[in-house]
């Protein structure tokens, strides 16, 4: 089973993207903070990890820089609700880039797209 990390702030997203992720036939686990991700990244191998941008402490940007200094190979969907952050050059990293919408499918399709 693929196997995903969920990294938002924001409790009402982390419960209904593992809920429509499991519903999937993925094992998804959640966390609240880069820090949070973190740890889970050092115990478990996750197949991609949604990581949203806007967090109090660290952001996803530089969240996904630390990932990705460490597991290079992680597969990363920004998954975010502001499109400025396209431009940013340090957004160039991931895999994708979603703006969040209540609608998941084209999430639920990058992830197909990305990890099978």
């Amino acid at each position: 089973m693929k196997k995903i990390l969920v990294v938002d702030d924001e409790e009402n997203l982390r419960i209904l993207y593992k809920e429509e992720l499991t519903g999937e036939g993925y094992d998804v686990d959640v966390a609240d903070s880069a820090e949070s991700a973190f740890k889970q990244l050092d115990e478990n191998t996750y197949n991609a990890v949604i990581l949203d941008i806007q967090m109090p402490g660290m952001n996803g940007l530089e969240a996904m820089s630390r990932i990705l200094h460490k597991h290079r190979q992680q597969a990363i969907i920004l998954n975010t609700a502001y499109s400025q952050f396209k431009d940013d050059f340090e957004s160039w990293s991931a895999d994708a880039y979603l703006v969040k919408t209540s609608d998941l499918t084209e999430l639920k399709n990058k992830i197909r797209e990305l990890i099978g």
